[in-house]
């Protein structure tokens, strides 16, 4: 990522020591591009790892839940980011538009809510990561704990927010070609065999370990009551954890304006099939082949701190493929957590220089300040997560822990960060007081069911499902009748126009456009992006706004409502036949994110392709040629010539 950060700023002048370069990629991702990065900024370690746990502990409900989670409120993204667009192009995080909007009291507990997000998102993706890791290698776990972010801190602080979405690129292509090689290995495999086995083996395993909770105790059913419970969980915390991650924000920005909606809608939909398709094949695979001697734990069953760990994933690999299987799932796990650990890297390097040092240290900081404590607080950040994940491991904290919990800590802001960027009517005391109610609201609750359901309150009382899912309910619904009312004592009458009072951006190098047309490098489009200052632009943007509602609207539907809802109701337990169908539909579900996140990022970004490789070409021909003028100098005893932008002086 070094060297390629470097080629991009010789060849298509993409120069990182330029905040708006380093933070925002000069607005003009394209859509391809971002799509990939969407899908990557959730392609935590957790989503492979936790799928595939929540599909052991609960049947083939637990993955489609899982995958159900996500998606809708990846689509709804959307929605604020054209918003974002329209009323306030030149942020750089979710924190400007707050602190313009209602003030320092403000901009300071949304700092916090975002910074508590950005933490626990990461110690869950390392928790989870270093597990795996350790299980699989033999490393000690603080080891692959520290170690993981080094990577991540190194070519994030060189090459910012588009050394992010390329090495999210590279990732997501690189972790998406091995799941679909499982997808094909696990039915090749003589135990298996084929689908209808499969089936059989699962249906099995029912037989011998009935689930509590599910119609009948089959795995193979919707009707599943810790299922459903770990859907509410999981669709509520994931909005929190979009809506207060800042970098969800920063990607948004990034992309260019016509390149938002499609973007954030195609990965939306691309990442749906991740962990349906892998959390079922894994988890149906790992319990029908538990009893058998291939399988690593034979003749026991998995243990509750294997299951919680995450093991079941890379348990699955090594029963299918041995230690080509590990191998695989040490690559995926690395690559999964350095690149979503890259996004919250570079969204809290933001904070720290834009909403902390810019706005309240140094308000005339030039654009080399600005940079420097970007690179400060990607150094931060690294050491904090990983400080933060050792202390959670050593208090006995593990992946199912964060899993079940994180949406009491991360979704108190969701509806008033939303009324903030869509309702005009929203109140300042609102906005601050709403969250933290919220929070104070959601905790107790949390707290307060553990100990009533269970007596105490512990570590594993609070990482239980129903404790969990009732305090998530509350952070996450609570702050909008708080909201609501504290507004409707005072309610304000926000210009949106306000917003563009203030100068955000830093002045964007385009001198060279011109001339840059005119070069090898002239073949590309270029793009300049700026603030949609007509009422053409507006009209484009509210219409991408419009396309963003329903697609939103239609995502969640879909996902969440009209497909599992009346299975879960039926109390239908899969057939033969049904169940090959489900899988198969997933399986091509995930050939097709392959194509999304593999090669449409190509496709769509092929003039940017072809303006590097022209100037590659450019520049090897240059240093042939001098190297014949200095040739052909030395033996004439004439003096060295020097080049100058191309031409030859002697």
């Amino acid at each position: 990522m070094v060297f390629i950060t470097n080629l991009l700023k010789r060849t298509v002048n993409e120069d990182n020591r330029k905040t708006e370069m380093f933070m925002t990629a000069n607005r003009s991702v394209t859509t391809g591009l971002t799509a990939s990065a969407v899908v990557s900024s959730w392609l935590w370690s957790t989503a492979m790892l936790g799928s595939s746990l929540v599909g052991y502990v609960n049947g083939v409900s637990g993955p489609f839940w899982f995958a159900a989670g996500c998606s809708p409120m990846i689509v709804f993204f959307a929605v604020l980011g054209i918003s974002c667009k329209r009323k306030i192009p030149e942020a750089h995080t979710l924190l400007e538009i707050v602190r313009i909007r209602y003030g320092t009291a403000a901009h300071i507990v949304y700092m916090f809510l975002c910074l508590v997000n950005n933490l626990i998102a990461v110690a869950n993706m390392l928790l989870g990561a270093s597990a795996a890791i350790s299980a699989m290698t033999g490393m000690h776990i603080i080891a692959a704990t520290f170690l993981l972010p080094v990577g991540v801190a190194i070519y994030t602080f060189v090459g910012g927010i588009k050394a992010t979405f390329l090495t999210d690129y590279i990732h997501t292509f690189t972790i998406v070609i091995i799941l679909c090689y499982f997808s094909i290995k696990a039915l090749t495999l003589e135990e298996v065999g084929s689908l209808s086995n499969l089936y059989e083996l699962v249906k099995a395993a029912g037989e011998r370990s009935p689930v509590a909770g599910n119609e009948q105790g089959s795995y193979l059913t919707m009707t599943s009551k810790g299922g459903i419970l770990f859907g509410i969980l999981h669709i509520a915390a994931n909005f929190g954890l979009v809506i207060m991650d800042t970098s969800f924000f920063i990607k948004a920005f990034s992309a260019s304006p016509k390149a938002v909606v499609p973007g954030y809608v195609v990965g939306g939909i691309a990442y749906f099939a991740i962990p349906w398709c892998l959390g079922t094949l894994a988890s149906s695979v790992v319990l029908g082949l538990e009893d058998n001697p291939i399988f690593p734990t034979y003749p026991r069953r998995m243990t509750s701190t294997e299951i919680s760990g995450g093991l079941v994933l890379p348990y699955f690999a090594i029963t299918i493929a041995g230690k080509g299987g590990a191998a695989a799932i040490l690559l995926i796990t690395f690559m999964a957590v350095t690149s979503t650990l890259s996004a919250q890297v570079i969204a809290v390097s933001s904070i720290i220089s834009f909403d902390m040092y810019r706005t309240y240290w140094n308000r005339t900081a030039t654009d080399e300040d600005v940079i420097r404590w970007s690179h400060y607080g990607v150094v931060f950040f690294a050491l904090l997560a990983s400080a933060f994940s050792t202390m959670l491991h050593y208090v006995g904290v593990d992946l199912g822990w964060t899993l079940y919990m994180l949406g009491v800590l991360t979704c108190p802001g969701i509806f008033p960060t939303a009324f903030t960027i869509l309702w005009k009517r929203q109140s300042k005391a609102a906005a601050i007081i709403s969250p933290l109610l919220g929070m104070a609201t959601g905790i107790a609750v949390w707290l307060g069911s553990a100990h009533a359901l269970y007596g105490d309150v512990t570590i594993v009382t609070t990482g239980a499902t129903v404790p969990c899912v009732w305090g998530t309910v509350a952070s996450a619904i609570s702050p909008l009748p708080y909201s609501i009312i504290i507004t409707l004592f005072k309610p304000e009458n926000f210009d949106w126009a306000d917003f563009r009072k203030e100068k955000l951006a830093f002045e964007v190098e385009t001198s060279s456009v011109a001339e840059r047309r005119n070069s090898a490098v002239a073949h590309v489009d270029i793009e300049i992006i700026s603030e949609p200052s007509n009422a053409d632009s507006q009209r484009q943007l509210k219409r991408w706004g419009r396309i963003a509602a329903i697609w939103a609207a239609a995502t969640f539907l879909g996902h969440w409502v009209l497909w599992p809802l009346p299975m879960y109701a039926s109390k239908y337990i899969f057939g033969k036949g049904f169940f090959a169908a489900w899988l198969v539909i997933a399986i091509i579900w995930l050939w097709g994110t392959l194509i999304v996140v593999g090669f449409y990022p190509i496709v769509d970004g092929r003039h940017q392709l072809l303006a590097v490789w022209r100037a590659v070409r450019e520049g090897c021909h240059r240093k042939t040629e001098r190297a014949e003028i200095e040739d052909e100098s030395s033996g004439s005893g004439e003096a060295t010539p020097k080049i100058v932008e191309g031409k030859v002086e002697h």
